[in-house]
C-alpha cells in the first residue's frame, strides 16, 4: 500500500478525534471535568469505549498469531479469556461499591483511609510506573509499524515518528481529559469491532467461504481446541493457570488500575457503574471470540497461499497489508491504529489523573477547578508525554526483544502489591500495618516472583509459572504485610471499609 494513502488515512482520522474533543470541552475543560467527566458519563458509552482500551493493539496483533503458534496455543487464550470475565465480575460487585461508597477520584485514595500514607503513596506509585512501561510498549509497537509502512520513505526519524503520535493523542486529550476519551474511545472501539468484523469478512471471501462454512472449517481445524487439561505442571496452557491467572490478573490490573476504573467513576451511580461493567464483559468475551477466529482464518490462509512469517506478531499485518489488497489493508490499519490510540490516550489522561489526586492532593483543595490549578494539570499532561517519549525511545535504543520484553514483564509483576495492598486492607481492617515498611514489602514481593518465575522448573520439581504468578505475588505482599502489622487498639481505628 502506498505510503501516502497511509499518511492521509492517519491524518483524517486524528482530524476526526480533533473535532470530537473541541466539541465535548468547549462548554467545560475544568479539573472535574478532565478526572471524572462530571460523574455523568452514560452507561452504555462507557461500556462500549472500555473495550478499546481493555485490547491495545498488542492484543490485535498478537492474540491471531498466536493461534497457530508452534508452541501449540490453539484458542488456549479462551481460557484466561473466561477468567476475565469473572475477574470483572468480582470487580462490579466487590470493589466498585466501594469506589462509590466513597466517592473516590483516584482509587488509591482508598489505601490511605485503609493502611497509611506510605502504603497510599506506595500504591498509586506502583500504578505510574506499571502504566507508564505497559502503555509505552504498546505504543512502541504500533510506532514500528508506523515506521515501516509510512515514515520511512519519507525518511522521517524514528523520534519525530514518536514525537507525532504522541502530540496527536495530547492534542484531543489535555482539554476534556476523561470527557473526551469516553466520546473518542467509543468512536475507536466502533472502528476495532468493524475491522474485526472486515477482516473475517474479507479473509472468507479469499478463502471462497461464506461466514457459515468458514465456521465449521474453525471447529473442524487444528486450530480450535480451548480447553488443555492436561500436563499441569509444565504446560502454560492449563485451564486452572490460564483461568485463575486471568481472574486475578483482571483484578489488578483492571480493578486496581486508575485508567479503566475512572471511566467506571464517571458516571453518576452505582447501579450505573455495575451495568456497565456486565455488559462491558459480554461484549468483551464474544469479541474475543471473533480474534481467536481471525488467528484461524489467517492460519489457512497461510498455508493454502504457502506464506510464512518470522514471528508469528507479522502474520495479520503481512496478510492485511500484503496479500488481501486496499480495502482490507485499510480495515486492518483502522483496526491496529483505534486498538492501540484507545489504550494510549486513556492511560495518558489516568496517569495525568492520578499523579494530579494522589502527588499533588487536587481532591484536598477547595480551588481544584481553578485557573491555576487547571494550567498545572496541563503542565503534568506535557510531562507524562515526555515521560512516555523518553520511555519509547529506551525501548528503541535497547533494540532487543529479550530485554524489552522482560521490562515489560516485570512491570507487570507491580500489580501483585496492589492486590495484596487492597486484599490486606479489606479483609484485615483490624490490624495496622507498619505504613513505613510497606514501600519495601512491595519491591521485595515481584523480585521473589522474577527469580521464583525464572527458576521454578528446579524449585518447583518441573512447575513452570504463567499468568497464575501473580497471586503468589499478591500473597507474598499479603503475608508480608500481615507479619509486620499489629492489631489495633481501638474500635475507632478501625477503616472505612466496615463502617
Amino acid at each position: 500500500m502506498s505510503p501516502a494513502i497511509l499518511l492521509s488515512f492517519i491524518i483524517g482520522y486524528f482530524l476526526v478525534l480533533m473535532v470530537i474533543s473541541y466539541l465535548t470541552s468547549r462548554k467545560s475543560s475544568d479539573n472535574d471535568t478532565f478526572f471524572v467527566a462530571n460523574r455523568n458519563s452514560k452507561w452504555y458509552l462507557v461500556a462500549f469505549g472500555m473495550i478499546g482500551t481493555a485490547l491495545s493493539g498488542v492484543t490485535f496483533i498478537s492474540v491471531p498469531g498466536k493461534v497457530g503458534a508452534p508452541s501449540g496455543d490453539q484458542f488456549a487464550y479462551f481460557q484466561f479469556v473466561l477468567g476475565n470475565a469473572a475477574g470483572f465480575v468480582i470487580i462490579a460487585t466487590v470493589l466498585l461499591p466501594l469506589y462509590y461508597r466513597m466517592k473516590l477520584t483516584s482509587i488509591y485514595s482508598y489505601i490511605e483511609h485503609a493502611l497509611g500514607t506510605w502504603s497510599y503513596k506506595t500504591a498509586a506509585a506502583i500504578f505510574l510506573l506499571s502504566r507508564t512501561i505497559g502503555s509505552s510498549f504498546r505504543l512502541y509497537l504500533v510506532v514500528i509499524v508506523l515506521q515501516k509502512f509510512i515514515f520511512d520513505s519519507y525518511h522521517i526519524p524514528f523520534w519525530v515518528t514518536v514525537l507525532i503520535c504522541l502530540a496527536l493523542i495530547w492534542s484531543y486529550t489535555f482539554k476534556g481529559g476523561l470527557k473526551t476519551i469516553i466520546i473518542t474511545d467509543s468512536l475507536q472501539t466502533f472502528f476495532l469491532v468493524l475491522s474485526v468484523f472486515l477482516s473475517i469478512y474479507f479473509i472468507c471471501r479469499s478463502l471462497d467461504m461464506n461466514i457459515f462454512q468458514a465456521a465449521e472449517a474453525i471447529k473442524n481445524s487444528s486450530y480450535s481446541k480451548i480447553f488443555f487439561l492436561e500436563d499441569f505442571m509444565s504446560s502454560h496452557f492449563h485451564l486452572s493457570k490460564q483461568f485463575l491467572g486471568g481472574l486475578f490478573i483482571t483484578v489488578g490490573m483492571t480493578g486496581l488500575d486508575q485508567d479503566l476504573m475512572q471511566k467506571n467513576l464517571s458516571l453518576s451511580n452505582i447501579k450505573e457503574a455495575q451495568k456497565n461493567m456486565f455488559s462491558f464483559t459480554g461484549v468483551f468475551v464474544v469479541i474475543n471470540i471473533f480474534f481467536l477466529s481471525v488467528g484461524a482464518l489467517l492460519y489457512m490462509y497461510a498455508v493454502k497461499n504457502g506464506i510464512t512469517v518470522e514471528k508469528t506478531d507479522y502474520l495479520y499485518p503481512t496478510i492485511a497489508l500484503n496479500y488481501l489488497g486496499l480495502v482490507p489493508a485499510m480495515v486492518f490499519m483502522l483496526g491496529l491504529t483505534a486498538a492501540t490510540f484507545a489504550t494510549t490516550d486513556s492511560a495518558l489522561t489516568a496517569l495525568t489523573t492520578s499523579f494530579c489526586v494522589d502527588f499533588l492532593g487536587f481532591n484536598k483543595r477547595s480551588d481544584t477547578n481553578s485557573k491555576k490549578m487547571v494550567n498545572v494539570r496541563h503542565w503534568v499532561h506535557i510531562a507524562f508525554s515526555g515521560l512516555m517519549f523518553l520511555t519509547i525511545i529506551a525501548f528503541n535504543a535497547l533494540n532487543n526483544d529479550a530485554v524489552v520484553t522482560a521490562i515489560f514483564k516485570v512491570a507487570s509483576y507491580t500489580y501483585g502489591p496492589l492486590l495484596g495492598l487492597y486484599s490486606f486492607g479489606l479483609f484485615m481492617s483490624k490490624r495496622q500495618v507498619n505504613d513505613k515498611l510497606v514501600p519495601f514489602i512491595c519491591l521485595i514481593s515481584p523480585a521473589v516472583c522474577y527469580f521464583l518465575s525464572t527458576d521454578s522448573k528446579e524449585l518447583l520439581g518441573g512447575y513452570v509459572f504463567d499468568n497464575e504468578l501473580i497471586i503468589v505475588n499478591g500473597l507474598i505482599t499479603f503475608v508480608g504485610l500481615w507479619v509486620t502489622s499489629k492489631k489495633k487498639n481501638t474500635e475507632a481505628e478501625i477503616t472505612l471499609v466496615n463502617s
